[in-house]
Order: C-alpha cells, then sequence, then structure tokens
C-alpha cells in the first residue's frame, strides 16, 4: 500500500526557511568576531545610568 497518497501530513524539515541577516559566519558577524564581556559590562552600565537619568523623582 503506497501510504504517501493516503492524506498524511508530509514530516516537516528542521531547518529555518530562511537566513538570518546576523547569523553566525556571515561578513556582518564573522565567526571570530566575538564581544568580550567587559564590553558587555560597559554597555549594560552605560544603559543603566540612562534609565536612571531618565526615570522621574519618586514622590515621597
Amino acid at each position: 500500500m503506497d501510504y504517501s497518497k493516503s492524506g498524511g501530513p508530509k514530516q516537516t524539515r528542521n531547518a529555518p526557511k530562511h537566513s538570518e541577516h546576523n547569523a553566525r559566519g556571515t561578513e556582518k558577524t564573522p565567526y571570530d568576531k566575538r564581544e568580550d564581556k567587559a564590553d558587555l559590562l560597559r554597555r549594560m552600565r552605560d544603559a543603566a545610568k540612562k534609565a536612571a537619568e531618565k526615570a522621574p523623582e519618586p514622590k515621597g
């Protein structure tokens, strides 16, 4: 019996339908380009400072 003609769903493939614009190994983000932790921490501190400056003063 040919089960492919019985109307069952086709099995999916575990592959994305398109490639990501920021995927590793592309021109924008090569494999050897990694952000170090110090840079990440600096950006997080800057963002926290900016958020603290922007936040309204609590009423009390």
